[in-house]
């Protein structure tokens, strides 16, 4: 198979294209495309997606809230 490597393998990212998110499954070509593209699959299931690799970052999980302590 023509699959590559990449940091982001199995995390959760966003596609800058879609505004999706998903988990990136595999770097690899579509159908007779040249360059590799991004494989992504929304968490928990779902119908597959590509998009280009220059298109996902990875999503961060926001700060959990803290309580407001008054003095």
């Amino acid at each position: 198979m023509l699959h590559e490597r990449h940091r982001l393998l199995g995390r959760l990212v966003r596609d800058t294209v879609s505004g999706r998110t998903g988990v990136l499954r595999a770097v690899a070509p579509d159908g007779d495309a040249p360059k590799p593209v991004a494989w992504l699959i929304p968490r928990g299931g779902g119908i597959e997606w590509t998009t280009p690799l220059r298109a996902i970052e990875p999503v961060t999980a926001p700060a959990p809230d803290r309580p407001c302590r008054g003095r």
